[in-house]
């Protein structure tokens, strides 16, 4: 209680300590002085706003409606880099916060044999001033023009390969493939680069705890000096409710040879798997098939061997046996036909 009681009273007594530590002189005179520089640095600032200034500004450029069978060598430029002169004020409002809409320029109407497309300089100049305020001075532009070399690629169907990861939820499973579709796509692009490409991935993606079917657009992973048509593919990925099922199964030895008996112990065992729910019926022991090799048991001197399974429906997931091994008499037959 001494100890709260102490705590209590230095917690009652520090707004006047706060006070009188404020109503010192020196204190006073540190407010004032702090006061005064900031005021003097706020006038510094707005008179530098006021005076001419250089930057560099970058504008995107778009390139609308590319025919995919046509490559372009070098690669066409992706921004034009600018230098213009304003006040700072203007200059930093161009700066903070503000994006510049691309440029854009139309290539549907190239030579389908190849060729050279010029944009001149006073198109890009005139797209780049209606973005900028009036009293913003264009100094230059790099490059000044855009001139596209192009000429005709060749074509070629490659599959397509999902890469991604689809995490079921707890008590579900993937209950087919992932679907592409469609599952192969045209690309265009020089003879060297096609002869390289056997089959184009998608963009990675993961998609975690689904419980129930999906379907969404994937785009495929970008090659350079390649056009995939199209650019991107749908994917669907069916999901269902597993259950559990246990089925007694008989142990065989199928590569047993004509003059050997096998007796196991015990002659089944339990198969523990998951399936669809809708397919619980279908299931039964016909479908599922467990063998013990020759092998393991001519050379087995514990007296113990191991099952494998050799045959199961694609559906049925996550089997486990008990035993997985099996006590056996391997006898030699008396007389072999």
């Amino acid at each position: 209680m001494d100890r709260l009681e102490d705590y209590t009273r230095t917690f009652k007594s520090a707004p006047k300590k706060i006070k009188a530590f404020l109503r010192r002189q020196r204190w006073k005179q540190a407010l004032i002085f702090f006061f005064f520089v900031l005021l003097s640095l706020g006038f510094w600032m707005l008179q530098s706003l006021q005076q001419d200034y250089e930057i560099e500004l970058s504008f995107p450029v778009r390139y609308k409606n590319v025919p995919p069978e046509q490559a372009f060598t070098p690669t066409p430029p992706q921004n034009i880099k600018v230098k213009v002169k304003d006040k700072g004020s203007v200059l930093l409002n161009y700066t903070f916060g503000r994006k510049f809409l691309p440029i854009e320029i139309e290539l549907k109407k190239l030579d389908p044999a190849g060729g050279e497309f010029k944009v001149p300089a006073k198109d890009i100049e005139s797209d780049i001033l209606k973005q900028l305020l009036s009293t913003t001075i264009l100094e230059s532009m790099e490059p000044a023009n855009i001139t596209l070399k192009y000429s005709p690629r060749k074509k070629k169907e490659i599959p397509v390969i999902f890469n991604g990861d689809i995490i079921p939820d707890a008590g579900f499973f993937l209950s087919d493939s992932v679907i592409l579709q469609p599952n192969k796509v045209e690309v265009y692009a020089s003879s060297a680069l096609l002869d390289t490409l056997k089959f184009v991935r998608t963009q990675y993606i993961k998609i975690e705890r689904v419980k129930k079917p999906i379907s969404r657009q994937v785009n495929l992973e970008k090659i350079e000096g390649a056009t995939f048509v199209p650019e991107a593919v749908m994917l669907s990925a069916y999901v269902e409710e597993f259950t559990e099922k246990t089925l007694e199964i008989p142990v065989f030895s199928h590569d047993l040879p004509k003059k050997f008996t096998l007796r196991t112990f015990p002659p089944t065992v339990k198969v523990t798997c998951n399936v669809p729910l809708s397919r619980f019926k279908d299931l039964s022991e016909n479908d599922i098939e467990l063998d013990v090799k020759f092998a393991d048991l001519e050379q087995n001197t514990s007296g113990y061997a191991p099952i494998s399974i050799v045959r199961k429906p694609d559906w049925v997931k996550e089997i486990t046996l008990s035993p997985d091994k099996v006590e056996f008499i391997l006898e030699q037959n008396t007389t072999t036909p």
